[in-house]
């Protein structure tokens, strides 16, 4: 079954992986980019099946013509795919006014509007696909990475609502959730804040950026590949974690917390009227 996709940050990483496994199969995809440039193989190999459109997912009005102008261009659209961001490191005091805007308006505004404009048309056309790529840092928080867990907790907590809001229309929401990765994510778009000595005890990320240091155990390619087939499954699931460590990492946070809360029953029960 062909199909057409728009991903969003498709010159490297995650979205150009997914770009190039998507037309070698014949799909069409509708891939946005903030330089044309990165992806001239791509224009020139598939000029009937690549429509690369320029789009910074912080630019919150472009995003509300973008959407209308691709349906009503391609007349259908099968599946949405929020793949724009990177991630930022630093302690929380670290951080600029600049950098934890940027990173909110990339990697939660920019894609909840990306979903929220696209609702009238999947669900006027009875359905389709959305994939949110998050990561297992959107279940799991390590120190020096506060804003990058904020905007993956946050984008999990709206995607997991909305997906209960519109499975009724045929439309299912999947949450992707790597582990690390050998992409430009790490080794290239990555950015880190302004480090001062008082916090050097959290600066263990330095060694994770580092290539000399070892290399991240996710393949790419493999990844990308379970994503595309992730729409093929009914009903859409609404999380994959992709790495086995990410996924042990995972499954022992969320054993602590459901540990902790088994603790607080008598502290809940003592908030309550008495005559409840």
């Amino acid at each position: 079954m062909r199909r057409t996709w728009l991903l969003t940050g498709v010159s490297s990483g995650f979205g150009n992986e997914m770009t190039r496994q998507l037309l070698a199969k014949g799909d069409t995809v509708i891939g946005t980019v903030r330089n044309k440039d990165k992806v001239m193989d791509l224009k020139d190999r598939y000029p009937d099946t690549f429509d690369c459109q320029l789009l910074d997912v912080t630019d919150i009005e472009r995003i509300h013509s973008f959407i209308p102008e691709m349906f009503v261009k391609h007349g259908r659209i099968d599946v949405i795919v929020n793949n724009a961001g990177y991630g930022l490191f630093g302690a929380a005091e670290e951080l600029s006014e600049s950098e934890i805007t940027r990173i909110m308006a990339t990697n939660l505004t920019g894609p909840i509007f990306i979903i929220h404009d696209s609702l009238p048309y999947l669900r006027k056309q009875g359905g389709g696909r959305i994939i949110q790529v998050s990561s297992y840092g959107g279940q799991v928080a390590f120190p020096a990475n506060s804003m990058y867990h904020a905007t993956k907790f946050g984008i999990e907590g709206f995607c997991e609502s909305v997906a209960q809001e519109v499975s009724k229309f045929g439309i299912g929401i999947t949450i992707v959730e790597p582990g690390g990765a050998r992409t430009e994510f790490r080794y290239g778009s990555a950015r880190v804040a302004e480090l001062m000595e008082e916090y050097d005890h959290v600066h263990g990320f330095l060694n994770m950026l580092d290539k000399s240091k070892g290399l991240a155990p996710g393949d790419p390619v493999k990844m990308a590949a379970r994503m595309i087939e992730s729409v093929d499954i009914e009903p859409a699931p609404l999380r994959q974690v992709y790495g086995s460590q990410a996924l042990e990492a995972t499954i022992n946070r969320l054993e602590e917390r459901i540990a902790d809360y088994r603790t607080q029953y008598e502290l809940a029960a003592s908030t309550a009227y008495k005559d409840q």
